[in-house]
């Protein structure tokens, strides 16, 4: 993707991201319909609402372009796999955002043939946008954005998730025994793009969870990668958002997580 490219995908990334949170904003606390998914958590009217919503955005100034999404699942393009691939989480943190905890975000990853090109991440609520571009940096709300330079895991701040499905939580449990040991605290805040947002801008030295899915993990990898971290999965492969695990720090953090998590998978 050339750089003319990667500036209108952004743009165009920002405006959907905006329509998507507005339309988060207006149900919130509102909702009249929740439903249940098996091995997935809740869905409800804002996150159909907002999906659509940001398809529509994109699709004005990118018709051609493919989608997945969490909610409408694979839509096609018309030029093949090469064509940019739009992967969207209308509303991730959905729990969170069911109870009225203020931790849900939009986020879109923009990927060609596997590689992000191009992420945003808005929690609409919070007032953040996380922004990048490959090779470009990372930003929050036009700021650039390092990760932090903890260098031991006794000094670190750790986040990561529990999966919906049951028989891998009891694997998590024990990491999150271990770590909590050997860290200065976990937060398990339930949203894994604003996590690795948090990765992204220093607050989080070091992030890992299992079980997601694409939506999950697109644009908030690139923001670690863009703002110096590093992503890989758990047996330390470099991170595509089709895998399932994720394991995200900053460099020397990264490589002591991957020590201890690694040990186990």
């Amino acid at each position: 993707m050339d750089k003319k490219l990667q500036d209108k995908c952004l743009k165009v990334a920002i405006k959907a991201a905006g329509r998507g949170g507005s339309i988060a904003l207006k149900y919130f606390r509102k909702l009249k319909h929740i439903s249940q998914k098996e091995d997935a958590g809740l869905v409800s009217e804002a996150d159909r609402d907002s999906e659509a919503y940001i398809i529509k955005t994109v699709r004005r100034t990118f018709p051609h372009h493919r989608f997945l999404g969490e909610e409408g699942g694979f839509a096609r393009g018309s030029s093949g796999e090469s064509e940019p691939l739009w992967v969207v989480d209308p509303l991730d943190g959905t729990t969170n955002y069911v109870h009225g905890f203020p931790f849900f975000c939009v986020s879109i990853g923009v990927e060609v043939l596997g590689d992000v090109q191009v992420a945003v991440v808005h929690a609409p609520l919070l007032k953040y946008t996380f922004t990048a571009i490959k090779g470009r940096g990372a930003f929050f709300n036009g700021k650039k954005i390092q990760v932090s330079r903890t260098e031991k895991i006794d000094a670190s701040l750790l986040a990561t998730g529990f999966s919906y499905q049951k028989e891998v939580l009891d694997q998590e449990i024990r990491d999150f025994k271990t770590l909590s040991e050997q860290s200065r605290g976990i937060r398990r805040a339930g949203s894994a793009a604003l996590d690795l947002c948090m990765v992204a801008w220093g607050i989080f030295d070091g992030f890992w969870e299992r079980e997601l899915s694409p939506w999950d993990t697109s644009a908030g990898s690139l923001l670690v990668r863009e703002a110096g971290g590093v992503v890989t999965s758990f047996d330390g492969q470099p991170f595509q958002s089709s895998m399932k695990s994720i394991l995200a720090g900053n460099p020397k953090i990264h490589d002591q997580l991957g020590k201890i998590i690694g040990q186990k998978h």
